[in-house]
C-alpha cells in the first residue's frame, strides 16, 4: 500500500507542475483580445465595439469522461465562446477517473485558473470536494454540468456561487414516450389501451440523471398510456453493451410475438446492446433511447432498423451554453444566468431536449456534427442562451 500511495502521489507531483500549465495532447488557446471575436455558430470574425469584462481570464473545462464526439463538439464551442469574449481557454478529460478529475480540478485552481466548466463530476463526492475547494480558492468561479450536489447524508445540496446545469432528462423520456405512442401506436393510444414496454434502466440510485428520466417515464406510466411489461438492464457494468445483448436476448425469449410493443432505453450504450439482441433475434420491435452518438446515426441509418429514435440535445450548444454561464458568473452577473426552462434567473439550469428520429436521418450522411441540417428548428433554437449586452456585442447574438 506505501509504495501505490508513493507511486500516486509522485504521478500527481508530475501532473502537477505539466497539466494545468501547458495540457499537453489537449486543446490549448491563446489570449484572446476585445478587438475582434468569433462567433460560435459560424466561425466568422466580427468586430467588437465594447471590452470585456472577462479578457484576459484563464478558464478550462474538465470533463470526467473520454474525449467521445458529443465532448469533443462541447468543447469546440465552449473554446469559441471563450475565446470570443477575450479569455484563454484549455479542456482536460480524465478518461473517466473520479481521482484523475478531483486532481486535475485541484491542480487547475493552484496553478491560477479564474473559472472552471466541470461536467460529470460524481454525486458521492463533489459536493464536499468542492466545498472545501472554494475554502482555499474562494475567487474561484465554477459551473458544473450533470453534477450533483450530495452531502454525506445523501440530501440534495446547493454551492453559493456555483452554479449547476443539466440536460431536462424528464423531459428525454417524455419526448420519447411521446414518439412510441402518438408515432407508432397511435391506434392503441385512441382505444385506450397502453403500449407495452420492455424498459431497459437502473435505479434509484444508480445514476442521477437516471432517476431523472424516470420522472418523466412514470408520467407516462402513471396516466396510464404506457404499462411496463419488465425493467431490465446489464448484469455486467464493465461490459455493459454485450451484456445488455445478453440480458436482452434471454428477456425477449419469454414473451410471446406482440406481448411487448416498444422497448425504451435510459442510455444509448444499453440501447446498443438492445439494438444487436433485436438484429440478431429478426424481432420486429421498434426501440428508443436517449443519448446519441454517430454510431447509434449509423444503425438507425440502416434499412429496417428497429432503432427509431435518440433523444438528445444540441452538443454544440451545451458548450457554448455552459461556457457563457462561466463568464457572467467571472463577471459578477449572476442575474443574467436564465434557467431555459423557467426564465428566471437560477442556480440550478435544464438545458431543453429534442427528438431525433429514424427519418431525419435515413437518407444517410448525417453525424452529430451536422444533425442540425435534419432535427428541425427547435434543435437549432439559441433564444435560451444566457447573455448581456456586453456578450452579445462580442458574440455576435
Amino acid at each position: 500500500m506505501k509504495k501505490v500511495l508513493a507511486f500516486l502521489m509522485a504521478v500527481a507531483m508530475v501532473f502537477g507542475t505539466a497539466a494545468c500549465a501547458s495540457p499537453a495532447g489537449n486543446e490549448t488557446a491563446d489570449n484572446g483580445t476585445t478587438n475582434t471575436t468569433t462567433t460560435p455558430e459560424t466561425g466568422d470574425t466580427a468586430p467588437a465595439n465594447v471590452d470585456s469584462p472577462v479578457a484576459g481570464k484563464k478558464v478550462a473545462y474538465i470533463m470526467q469522461m473520454a474525449p467521445s464526439d458529443i465532448f469533443q463538439m462541447w468543447s469546440e464551442y465552449a473554446k469559441k465562446t471563450a475565446e470570443g469574449l477575450g479569455m484563454q481557454y484549455d479542456v482536460f478529460f480524465c478518461d473517466g477517473s473520479d481521482t484523475k478529475w478531483q486532481d486535475t480540478v485541484s491542480q487547475c485552481a493552484a496553478s491560477g485558473y479564474d473559472g472552471l466548466l466541470l461536467s460529470h463530476g460524481g454525486q458521492n463526492y463533489a459536493y464536499t470536494f468542492l466545498t472545501d475547494l472554494l475554502k482555499d480558492y474562494p475567487d474561484l468561479k465554477i459551473v458544473t454540468f450533470d453534477t450533483p450536489f450530495k452531502d454525506s447524508n445523501g440530501e440534495v445540496q446547493t454551492i453559493d456561487g456555483v452554479t449547476q446545469f443539466f440536460q431536462q432528462d424528464a423531459q428525454f423520456a417524455e419526448l420519447l414516450l411521446d414518439y412510441v405512442c402518438n408515432d407508432l401506436y397511435p391506434d392503441k393510444v385512441a382505444a385506450g389501451e397502453p403500449v407495452n414496454i420492455l424498459k431497459v434502466w437502473v435505479g434509484p440510485n444508480f445514476n442521477s440523471p437516471f432517476d431523472r428520466r424516470q420522472v418523466g417515464y412514470e408520467k407516462y406510466e402513471n396516466d396510464g398510456l404506457i404499462k411496463t411489461v419488465e425493467t431490465i438492464g446489464p448484469s455486467d457494468y464493465n461490459n455493459a453493451e454485450a451484456s445488455m445483448t445478453d440480458v436482452t436476448t434471454s428477456t425477449l425469449a419469454k414473451y410471446d410475438e406482440g406481448e411487448i410493443d416498444a422497448i425504451w432505453c435510459c442510455y444509448d450504450l444499453y440501447a446498443s446492446g438492445v439494438y444487436t439482441a433485436l438484429t440478431q433475434g429478426n424481432y420486429d420491435i421498434p426501440m428508443v433511447t436517449v443519448d446519441i452518438c454517430n454510431a447509434d446515426i449509423d444503425k438507425m441509418a440502416q434499412d429496417g432498423s428497429p432503432w427509431k429514435a435518440c433523444a438528445t440535445t444540441n452538443w454544440y450548444y451545451n458548450g457554448e451554453f455552459g461556457m457563457r454561464v462561466l463568464a457572467l458568473e467571472l463577471a459578477g452577473e449572476y442575474d443574467k444566468i436564465i434557467d431555459p426552462m423557467t426564465g428566471e434567473a437560477s442556480n440550478w439550469l435544464e438545458l431543453p431536449t429534442n427528438v431525433v428520429t429514424q427519418d431525419m436521418v435515413a437518407d444517410g450522411g448525417i453525424n452529430v456534427t451536422n444533425l442540425d441540417t435534419v432535427a428541425g428548428e427547435n434543435y437549432s433554437d439559441r433564444s435560451y442562451m444566457p447573455t448581456t449586452d456586453w456578450m452579445m456585442e462580442l458574440l455576435g447574438d
